[in-house]
């Protein structure tokens, strides 16, 4: 069987316990090592690994990267998560669960800086790289040995020494017969994992494996799987696809496919970012209209910096709200042409949350660009718009000033009182 060491990348027939050329024990024995294409690539607690990579001192401490004791957890790291502290929990249960823990707030200028590296050492190994999130792609490697002159396996490999040396952090990377199972590969062993599994072995390494392990499989579709007894994906696996379509209809076709690792997805370049938004939770529960537009004006602030720097700007706006009740509400809304400016973006969002801020209490408020368009179709006017330039011109005059200065030396008098 095929071998591959992750400390010197070499691929070669039946490795021992250790690397014959570098003694590594970091090995990979798998049948399908050097035929498999399809790549995914997961950042180890992305936000929390480049925390610690700039506080070194922080290393064996629980670090937590979120805000507010209202807010939710952004990202944890591994020692966070020894004591049941996960991603999108509140901060009031992380912090109870580990009141040691080191909170930071986001910076999420820093985190894409670091995902830009990341990302061009992936374009490095192949042009068909589809990025899910910051931290998080898929790659197609097929046609890829002849230009590097090693197997895929190999330059993953490498790519993930790469990114530990030049960017500070680690990925766990799934080497699969496709999308689906590579995601699944790659969740595997993290952090620091490189798993792989081929078609022939994805059903039964499915099958003991709870349904909602399944992207796309929620709570309410689990749910209606349960009711038919199902709960483990070889119980899924076992339904015809005649009996799938007519108890579950066409999303139980697709489920059914899936429990058994069939996946027919291309990677598409194309198909990046989907959205990108700001959130904040309040400390204290909110009613007044003008509190909640203050809030809302800062987020969209926010919103534009981050659209700007992706190269995006907004073709729609959706608005979120969460009562204190725990009720969200979601609204959106089509522009009239792409934005990347706070103040239209406000103007957008304003007249959704003004037919909602009726005196209710409100404990977080999100604006989200969805969906998006290219950056350069931006702002750009015409003769119903003549403004648009003008407006645009003084945005990036103040965005000039804030990356020199900071962010406070402007103060948008919207934000005041």
């Amino acid at each position: 069987m095929l071998g591959l060491c992750r400390d010197c990348c070499r691929v070669a027939e039946a490795m021992g316990p250790r690397c014959p050329d570098c003694g590594g024990t970091r090995l990979v024995h798998h049948r399908s090592l050097t035929r498999l294409t399809i790549a995914h690539i997961d950042c180890d607690a992305f936000y929390a690994s480049i925390e610690k990579r700039d506080r070194p001192e922080l290393q064996s401490k629980p670090v937590i990267v979120g805000g507010g004791v209202r807010g939710v957890v952004s990202a944890a790291c591994y020692v966070a998560r020894i004591y049941g502290v996960r991603s999108a929990m509140p901060m009031f249960k992380a912090l109870k669960a580990c009141p040691d823990a080191v909170v930071i707030k986001p910076d999420f200028t820093k985190y894409l800086a670091a995902s830009r590296q990341i990302r061009a050492l992936m374009q490095e190994l192949t042009p068909l790289v589809q990025p899910l999130s910051i931290d998080e792609a898929v790659l197609d490697l097929a046609g890829t040995e002849a230009l590097h002159g090693a197997p895929p396996a190999a330059m993953l490999a490498r790519f993930a020494l790469d990114v530990e040396r030049r960017v500070g952090v680690t990925v766990s990377i799934g080497l699969a017969a496709n999308r689906l199972m590579g995601k699944v590969a790659a969740g595997r062993e993290k952090p620091r994992g490189f798993t792989v599994i081929d078609a022939e072995e994805a059903p039964v390494l499915l099958a003991p494996e709870p349904v909602r392990l399944l992207p796309g499989i929620g709570v309410a579709f689990a749910k209606r799987l349960e009711v038919l007894g199902i709960t483990r994906l070889g119980q899924l696996q076992a339904l015809s696809e005649m009996d799938a379509l007519r108890k579950l209809g066409d999303d139980g076709l697709s489920a059914v496919r899936r429990a058994r690792g069939e996946d027919p997805r291309p990677i598409d370049p194309a198909q990046g970012t989907k959205s990108i938004s700001a959130e904040t939770t309040f400390d204290q529960d909110l009613t007044d209209a003008r509190d909640l537009e203050r809030h809302l004006f800062r987020l969209c602030e926010k919103l534009a910096k981050r659209l700007k720097a992706q190269g995006f700007a907004a073709a729609g706006v959706v608005l979120k709200l969460k009562t204190a009740t725990f009720v969200t509400l979601t609204r959106t809304s089509r522009l009239p042409s792409p934005t990347a400016l706070p103040d239209r973006l406000f103007v957008e969002a304003r007249s959704m949350l003004t037919k909602e801020a009726t005196g209710a209490a409100f404990r977080l408020i999100g604006i989200g660009a969805q969906p998006l368009a290219p950056g350069e179709t931006a702002d750009l006017g015409d003769l119903a718009d003549r403004a648009a330039p003008r407006l645009a011109a003084a945005q990036a005059a103040i965005d000039t000033l804030r990356g020199r200065f900071g962010d406070t030396v402007i103060k948008r008098g919207r934000l005041l009182g």
